[in-house]
C-alpha cells in the first residue's frame, strides 16, 4: 500500500487531503503539532513539532513514505518578524536535510503561498517575488531553500491562493461569515476579479501534481486555485441567495469614509472591520496564473456553486455542533 506523509495535515487543507487519501486506501500519516480536527484522524497523527529536527527525522523515517506533502506552516499574517515563522524558514529547512536520508522516495510537494507576491504584482518568472508581509517573506525564504536544497526525487512548489470550504478559519472564513451575517455589502457598481479556490478542486490538483511528473526545471511553482477568477459580488450573491436575502449596495464616498473612520480608530488600537487596508483589498483585482496547474489538473471535480452549498451546509452544522457542546459542558450550566 503506498504510504503518503502529510506534514500539517491537522489544518484546513490537510484535513481535507489526508481524509480524501485515506478514503482512497493510501496509507496516510500526519505530523503536526495541533489536534487533528477530525476524529479519524487521530489514527494517524504524530504530535512532532517540524522545527525539531531529531524528532522530525525520527518519524519520518520511522513512516519511511513513499510520497511526502509538505503542508505544515504559521499561516497568519500577525508576525511582526521574520524569526516568529520558524516553521516556515527551520522546518523546510529540516524536511530538505531529511528527504536526503530517504532514498526511495518519489515525489515531495512543498507548499508555499500566493503571498510570495501582493495583489496586482505582475509575475516574471518563478524566481520573481514581491512580498508585502512577514509571513510572505517567510514563504519567499521557504521557496529559495527548495531551489539552494534541489530534492534528488521529484518535487515541486505549490502557492495555494484563497483557498475556502469546511474546516477553513479565517481569514479566508471571514468572507462567509460576513455574508452569512449580513455584514457584507457591495462597493457601488466596482467588479472586482480575485482568483479564489475550493478545497475540494484544491485537494484533486494537490493530488494530480504529486503523482504526476514535474521534471521540467523551469516549471517547478503551481498555482492551487479555481479558473477562471471569482467576480466577487457574483460570489456574495450567489452565497446570499442560498441563505435567501440579497446583499446590499452602498455608496462608493461612503465606503470611503467608512474607511478612513476604521484608519482613525486604528491609531487608538481600536479594530473596526472597515479600513482602507480592507478597502483596496476588496476593490482590486488579485488574479493568479493558474495555466500550468490546469494542464496537470484540467478538470475540477466542483463548481463554485457546489462547493458554496457544501460549505455552508457544513458552517451550520460545525456552529450546531459547537453551541450543543457549549451547552452539555457542565461548567457553562446555569446554577
Amino acid at each position: 500500500m503506498c504510504k503518503i506523509l502529510i506534514t500539517g495535515a491537522s489544518g484546513f487543507i490537510g484535513t481535507n487531503l489526508a481524509s480524501d487519501l485515506m478514503n482512497k486506501g493510501y496509507d496516510v500519516c500526519n505530523i503536526d503539532i495541533h489536534n487533528p480536527k477530525i476524529p479519524e484522524g487521530n489514527t494517524i497523527w504524530k504530535n512532532v513539532d517540524i522545527t525539531d529536527y531529531a524528532a522530525f527525522e525520527q518519524a519520518v523515517l520511522d513512516f519511511c513514505p513513499d510520497y511526502l506533502v509538505h503542508l505544515a506552516a504559521r499561516t497568519d499574517l500577525d508576525g511582526k518578524t521574520l524569526g516568529e515563522y520558524a516553521a516556515n524558514t527551520v522546518g523546510v529547512e529540516n524536511l530538505l536535510q531529511i528527504i536526503h536520508k530517504l532514498p526511495d522516495l518519489k515525489k515531495v510537494i512543498i507548499t508555499s503561498s500566493k503571498f510570495v507576491t501582493r495583489n496586482g504584482y505582475q509575475i516574471k518568472d518563478q524566481y520573481d517575488y514581491c512580498p508585502h508581509t512577514k509571513y510572505g517573506e517567510s514563504k519567499v525564504e521557504t521557496e529559495k531553500r527548495v531551489w539552494k536544497a534541489q530534492p534528488h526525487c521529484d518535487w515541486c512548489i505549490i502557492r495555494p491562493t484563497s483557498i475556502w470550504g469546511p474546516w477553513f478559519g479565517v481569514p479566508y472564513r471571514n468572507f462567509f461569515d460576513m455574508v452569512m451575517h449580513r455584514l457584507y455589502f457591495h462597493i457601488g457598481h466596482i467588479k472586482c476579479h480575485k482568483t479564489y479556490g475550493y478545497v475540494g478542486n484544491a485537494v484533486y490538483q494537490i493530488e494530480q501534481l504529486l503523482f504526476s511528473e514535474t521534471l521540467n526545471e523551469n516549471n517547478k511553482v503551481f498555482y492551487i486555485g479555481d479558473e477562471p477568477a471569482y467576480e466577487i459580488n457574483e460570489w456574495a450573491d450567489e452565497i446570499a441567495n442560498e441563505l435567501g436575502f440579497k446583499v446590499p449596495t452602498m455608496p462608493i464616498w461612503f465606503v470611503k469614509c467608512l474607511a478612513k473612520f476604521g484608519d482613525f480608530l486604528g491609531l487608538f488600537k481600536i479594530h473596526f472591520p472597515m479600513q482602507s487596508f480592507r478597502f483596496a483589498n476588496m476593490t482590486n483585482d488579485g488574479i493568479n496564473d493558474m495555466a500550468n496547474t490546469y494542464v496537470i489538473a484540467p478538470e475540477n471535480p466542483f463548481s463554485r456553486l457546489e462547493g458554496t452549498k457544501a460549505t455552508i451546509a457544513w458552517m451550520k452544522k460545525y456552529e450546531s455542533q459547537k453551541r450543543k457542546s457549549y451547552h452539555e459542558n457542565p461548567k457553562n450550566k446555569k446554577t
